[in-house]
């Protein structure tokens, strides 16, 4: 059996090289943030933002973010109702109050309707997720909270690389946020970043992101967050971006096997491209046709029981104990993403998965269509 994971990095002597060097000099003086800020500003201008912020982990930044924005108490943030909870978690520390909106079925991604239909006089920002390295109609989205006046954050945490109409991931909106998780396609074990233009706001969350404190400062100017980053961390993180265009090469590598050995398959939707654009593809996913009555706690069944790690689509949000257990009342707000939940399962996309691994994991989806077409 080839050794399949379902995510993990790419790791060089490239980035050793950097770890070591961080380990053993970049403790003391004007050495101690070097590497922080070498990663920072090599990041922005990858993004093709004017500032860059690196943090503990992307939850903090978004968190960050809009804190620097003053969203609190008496505002309403939009979200989308499918995505991992810590694009959303950051809203409750702040006291505003969380609105889901659905997503479209091809793109898994909010759209300008389905933000449109949930603002009210109190909204005061859309997060908007780049989902599974897909991007929504940014351009559409702009344009409506443009003439709101309404603030958008873009959660680029799975969309490095992804580019829509020659704009890469991370440009757009306010602000955007990225992860480097171990899962995900850059890693530093932990960590994350803000990317900015604005110089108010990057001067506000500079501020925040070490106890509000400016730099060079003895005291405090404001009760903020202790969220900085730190050498070690950064090297491994800068080392990885001077080899982003081959991993971000080999995750769309990965979508792409994945796409030609499924081809034979009618009614699979996986990751779509971006409009004039390009797919970072952080996680390939696949959602069945609800033709096929194959429910996702059915197919990951089907790989678990062949030894092939898998996880499901993300869940509604309002599904989650987390947020009260809403199941009937999300399902009758947003359908669109309960229904594509609950067909949709994410492949195994490790950096290190082999033509043969993906043979594997596409014999089990054979098999499992098989199967569900006898059944119907």
């Amino acid at each position: 059996m080839t050794d399949i994971h379902m995510a993990g990095p790419w790791i060089t002597e490239l980035e050793t090289d950097m770890v070591l060097d961080a380990m053993r000099n970049g403790w003391y003086g004007k050495d101690a943030y070097t590497y922080c800020e070498t990663f920072e500003a090599e990041f922005a201008t990858y993004v093709g933002r004017k500032y860059a912020l690196m943090t503990p982990n992307c939850t903090s930044a978004i968190h960050l973010l809009l804190a620097g924005l003053g969203v609190g108490p008496g505002d309403e943030v939009i979200a989308p109702e499918c995505t991992w909870i810590a694009s959303v978690a950051p809203v409750t520390y702040t006291g505003a109050s969380l609105v889901f909106c659905d997503i479209d079925p091809q793109t898994w991604c909010v759209t300008a309707d389905t933000i449109k239909a949930k603002i009210t006089p109190k909204t005061k920002a859309v997060i908007a997720v780049d989902l599974y390295g897909n991007m929504p109609d940014w351009r559409e989205i702009q344009q409506l909270c443009d003439e709101r006046g309404i603030a958008i954050i873009e959660d680029s945490a799975e969309a490095l690389g992804s580019v829509q109409d020659g704009t890469k991931a991370g440009k757009f909106g306010i602000g955007s946020v990225f992860s480097f998780h171990r899962t995900k396609t850059i890693t530093t074990g932990e960590g994350g970043m803000l990317t900015l233009d604005d110089d108010a706001l990057f001067e506000q969350c500079k501020l925040l992101r070490d106890h509000g404190r400016a730099p060079g400062a003895w005291y405090n100017d404001i009760v903020g967050f202790k969220y900085m980053p730190f050498n070690v961390q950064a090297a491994m993180g800068l080392g990885q971006l001077r080899r982003v265009d081959e991993l971000v090469g080999k995750k769309h590598w990965i979508l792409e096997q994945y796409r030609e050995k499924l081809r034979k398959i009618d009614g699979l939707t996986l990751n779509t491209e971006p409009r004039g654009g390009f797919n970072g593809a952080w996680c390939t996913s696949v959602v069945f046709d609800a033709s096929y009555a194959i429910t996702k706690s059915a197919a990951m069944d089907a790989m678990i029981h062949a030894d092939i790690p898998a996880r499901p689509f993300f869940f509604p949000l309002s599904f989650l104990p987390a947020f009260g257990n809403q199941e009937e009342k999300g399902r009758a707000l947003n359908p669109i993403s309960y229904d594509v939940s609950a067909r949709g399962i994410c492949l195994p996309s490790a950096l290190n998965m082999t033509a043969e691994g993906i043979d594997t994991v596409c014999d089990v989806v054979y098999k499992l269509v098989e199967e569900a077409s006898k059944a119907v």
